[in-house]
């Protein structure tokens, strides 16, 4: 297959919070395994994949997304996801994937995730593949734990590695300001703190595994009720602990956002973003204001809404008599 340079699929998936994370004993793989309720937010990665001689990746940052971290070989998780697609569907084509980033770089908004997923997405319309949702799901399990929420969107319940997803309906849409924080936390570095606060006795011993259902109930019954004070309530991350253990400062994000007028706080994921509930979208721009003018490096604090829908494609152009069989070995 002869790569066309005006072909181009352009796909943006979201970045996602988690509205509870419940950690569970270290396994003998080194995994975790994890009781989450993820949310996807309205804040975006696009990546737009093209046929090439090679595979490549560039990126760029939106809104001010530092991008300097963010790694253009072959550990790059858009890329990775692209050959891994490849591979499986025996298409012998490559692409060059262009990556806009919206979401904060090693931030705990799984952006990398995201632009895994719509990177799948991307080259699968791309190959005309149609491997469909659920085998893309697939795939992305193996790149990482939050790339088939990529896909899916919305807000679910993950199990185990947070890969077995179930969905959870609400109709209300919820308002947050995300303060990104000035250092990336490495994901696996948190987790070992986790276990090493667990075993120190600093923090609970985990409920994950524990049978004890209490926590993703109740924010099972505050997504139902669309009422955000009563979510804020719910709110829970186990991680939250190990990652001011590694960021002090990420406690006094917290403690600003509440003084602002946030219904609650939580870290996102492994951190160090902070996602600051809100009574309604304009309390959320109201207290992003007052954060932005108060925290240092404020220009980074954004607002946004979810649920929103998983990775989606944007655009798509194709080339008369491009082939799209997907090709072959």
């Amino acid at each position: 297959m002869v790569p066309l340079p005006n072909a181009q699929v352009t796909v943006r998936a979201p970045a996602k919070v988690n509205l509870l994370l419940e950690v569970g004993p270290r396994r003998d793989d080194g995994f975790h395994d994890l009781v989450t309720v993820f949310q996807a937010l309205s804040l975006y990665e696009e990546v737009t994949a093209a046929p090439a001689a090679e595979f490549s990746v560039t990126v760029e940052g939106v809104d001010g997304t530092d991008v300097a971290d963010v790694p253009l070989d072959g550990t790059n998780l858009a890329l990775r996801a692209a050959r891994l697609l490849a591979e499986r569907g025996g298409v012998d084509e490559a692409v060059a994937l262009h990556v806009r980033k919206g979401v904060p770089v090693a931030g705990g908004m799984a952006g990398g995730s995201a632009d895994a997923a719509a990177a799948l997405v991307a080259c699968d319309a791309l190959w005309g593949l149609h491997a469909g949702l659920d085998a893309l799901a697939e795939l992305g399990a193996e790149l990482g734990s939050d790339v088939p929420f990529g896909l899916h969107g919305r807000t679910a319940v993950g199990t185990g590695r947070g890969t077995r997803l179930a969905p959870v309906l609400t109709d209300a849409t919820f308002s947050w300001v995300l303060v990104p924080g000035a250092r990336g936390l490495s994901t696996p570095a948190v987790y070992a703190e986790c276990d090493r606060l667990r075993a120190a006795g600093q923090v609970p011993a985990p409920t994950a595994q524990a049978g004890d259902e209490s926590r993703l109930r109740a924010v099972e019954a505050a997504l139902r009720s669309g009422d955000p004070a009563q979510l804020g309530a719910a709110l829970a991350n186990d991680l939250q602990a190990p990652a001011c253990s590694l960021a002090p400062e990420l406690a006094g994000t917290l403690a600003a956002g509440c003084a602002a007028g946030a219904l609650a706080g939580v870290v996102s994921g492994s951190g160090p973003t902070v996602a600051l509930l809100a009574a309604s979208a304009a309390e959320a721009e109201r207290i992003a204001g007052e954060l932005a003018a108060e925290l240092p490096g404020g220009a980074r604090v954004r607002t946004a809404t979810g649920p929103v829908p998983g990775a989606r494609v944007l655009e798509a152009v194709a080339v008369p008599g491009h082939r799209r069989d997907g090709g072959g070995r």
